[in-house]
């Protein structure tokens, strides 16, 4: 396949149709997108190649189900999807080791935050799965308002948009997982993130 002369659109037909070449060529031509991308927000090599790698990996594991317009655009926010998610998880995961377990006193069966923080990082992962749904621009809408914590007048600004915009896009994310949550307990925090 002489494929460097190729159009997007045809390198992902060709990459839907299972043709290895073409997604050789995707890599190739976008890699280094995804990697300063994610390199630009954590400034670590390492973590930033891992994601880079995911993100090529799951389009191809997914190449069936994308409908991808812009890979440069799909890619990126991808990219930024996995940082946002990178920095969410160093924000909220902080282990402590205890030499003495039995000896503290405020932990009790009926309280265990062990296993409230497991089920909050399973309902987390469900949300994310669900974001994966949405499109693309909607999705990192979504994310720089609720993880990124950003307003919307910040988000217009950051993505050249209007504000009426980005309140919209965030009303479809939230219609979206409002609708498709699992079970109660992730309605709940949706609920809670939507605040």
């Amino acid at each position: 396949m002489s494929g460097k002369n190729l159009s997007d659109e045809a390198l992902w037909s060709s990459i839907r149709s299972d043709n290895v070449a073409a997604f050789e060529l995707l890599v190739e031509r976008y890699w280094e997108a995804v990697y300063t991308t994610a390199y630009s927000y954590l400034e670590d090599r390492d973590l930033a190649m891992e994601i880079a790698n995911d993100t090529f990996m799951s389009i191809w594991q997914k190449k069936g189900h994308l409908n991808i317009s812009s890979f440069k655009a799909y890619l990126t926010t991808s990219a930024r999807y996995h940082v946002y998610k990178i920095l969410r998880e160093r924000k909220t995961l902080r282990l402590a080791y205890v030499a003495d377990y039995d000896g503290l006193s405020y932990l009790n069966a009926q309280h265990n935050e062990g296993e409230e923080k497991i089920r909050y990082l399973n309902l987390k992962s469900e949300i994310e799965e669900a974001l994966q749904a949405l499109p693309a621009r909607c999705r990192e809408i979504f994310l720089l308002s609720r993880l990124g914590e950003l307003t919307n007048t910040e988000i217009a600004e950051k993505l050249s948009i209007s504000k009426r915009t980005v309140e919209n896009q965030i009303s479809i994310a939230h219609r979206y997982l409002q609708q498709n949550s699992k079970d109660i307990a992730l309605g709940l925090l949706l609920a809670f993130m939507i605040q």
